[in-house]
């Protein structure tokens, strides 16, 4: 893991803007998934901005330093004992203490009270899978703690990993100005699609960038989903959190209105279901959608918990998982998608990226189905933004736009809430009467 690319992440300018205005006032947690790269990040902010720091790693800390933490009376005494073990001098308001996977001792996380009173030293916490909360049962969470979440890289920032620092840039000036890409498509779509293949997460990219076989990236990313899976088996003993994380792309497949859980547990697996999806949401390895029964402004207001859809958090982990019957998905699978020849229709890996990216960009996911006039089968709206007094209803296709159904009916029906109205698919930008159609690479711009 130490040989790797240290990448330029957004996160970054969060972490100084928290240094520069809290002062020590307050500890940081960043909450993400294993593998987005938190604790790179922060090591990275920590050499950078600080005189020097120190890295208290809870996952692999001997029980001498995780006991340090359940008696704060002598704060010097641990200080001199914690720069004895890790071989760190710590200087007053210069230096920045790290607790990684801080999960992994609840005790240091109650203490964060006392350490940031004492005023000494910064703090940054890190956390991840193994579910926060079950963990911090038993302790008084400190509220000096302000929260960020971080995500797997977002796609100005796989250009930026892969040397470009022009693209996005430009894609945002033909958002701004309703210009449609022209010549640019082509290769606009086709990087973007390599981004949904490699996906990321950090490992991946370097990977990527390392060898440029999809193969290798491919191994990767199954060494992830493996790690995933095993920490829902400790989350969820029972097994349950893993099936269901495992037959998300062929929930998606089906094009149901709602992830049907029946398909995947028996009766009796389904009985008290809802604190395993809480740990899965809490996991972030996950993006909830959930169904809107009243599409309003306040959509978490009237939203159905029991109706919902489930999304991978990370498209590159959600395409080897499509292909997970085979050992490493070949090259070869890999060209077609990339050149947009795969027979399968895709337009569920479109959904997941579309999902990914509204996450990233700090929405909340709702969508909203009802049925037809023939009442044969659902009207369906992928996703519902919420935009000032208005919302912002989006459907999503991978191919053909001649229609959207889904989406006109819903505006008239909804005709006195709707703003503006997005059909998100592969294609170049252009109006259709009132709708705009929106190419994917876009998307992060709504």
């Amino acid at each position: 893991m130490e040989d790797f690319r240290i990448f330029k992440r957004k996160i970054y300018s969060r972490l100084l803007q928290w240094k520069q205005e809290e002062n020590g006032r307050t500890a940081l947690l960043i909450k993400g998934a294993r593998r987005v790269g938190k604790s790179t990040i922060v090591k990275e902010f920590a050499r950078m901005e600080y005189k020097s720091y120190m890295l208290v790693d809870f996952a692999k800390a001997s029980d001498e330093v995780k006991g340090l933490f359940s008696d704060l009376m002598n704060l010097d005494f641990i200080f001199l004992r914690l720069q004895a073990i890790y071989n760190v001098v710590l200087e007053e308001r210069q230096s920045l203490i790290i607790f990684d996977e801080v999960q992994e001792c609840p005790l240091a996380r109650q203490a964060i009270k006392t350490l940031v009173q004492d005023h000494r030293y910064d703090y940054i916490e890190t956390g991840s899978l193994i579910s926060i909360r079950k963990k911090s049962e038993n302790i008084i969470i400190p509220s000096e703690e302000e929260r960020i979440e971080m995500y797997p890289m977002d796609y100005e920032e796989f250009r930026w990993a892969v040397g470009d620092e022009a693209t996005v840039p430009l894609l945002r000036k033909f958002y701004e100005k309703r210009l449609p890409l022209d010549q640019a498509l082509r290769k606009s779509m086709r990087d973007f699609r390599l981004y949904m293949l490699v996906g990321g997460m950090p490992q991946a990219v370097n990977e990527y960038l390392d060898t440029n076989n999809m193969s290798r990236v491919d191994k990767v990313k199954r060494g992830i989903i493996d790690l995933y899976i095993e920490d829902f088996g400790k989350i969820d003993p029972s097994g349950r959190a893993a099936r269901l994380f495992s037959a998300i792309p062929s929930e998606l497949n089906k094009n149901a209105s709602r992830y049907q859980v029946a398909s995947v547990l028996s009766d009796s697996e389904r009985k008290n279901l809802d604190e395993v999806l809480e740990k899965m949401r809490e996991s972030m390895t996950v993006n909830f959608a959930f169904h809107s029964d009243d599409p309003n402004v306040g959509l978490a207001m009237h939203c159905d918990m029991d109706q919902y859809k489930m999304f991978v958090g990370d498209t590159g982990l959600f395409v080897t998982m499509a292909f997970w019957d085979k050992d490493v998905t070949e090259n070869i699978i890999y060209d077609k998608l990339l050149s947009d020849k795969l027979s399968a229709n895709l337009g569920y890996v479109y959904e997941n990226i579309v999902a990914q990216v509204l996450t990233a960009t700090g929405n909340k996911l709702f969508y909203h189905t009802w049925p037809t006039e023939s009442r044969k089968h659902n009207y369906e709206v992928d996703f519902l933004l919420s935009r000032e007094a208005k919302l912002w209803p989006l459907e999503v296709k991978s191919s053909g736009y001649k229609s959207h159904a889904s989406l006109d009916a819903f505006c008239k029906k909804f005709s006195n809430r709707v703003g503006e109205r997005f059909l998100v698919y592969t294609k170049d930008y252009r109006k259709d009467g009132a709708t705009t159609l929106l190419p994917v690479v876009m998307t992060m711009f709504l």
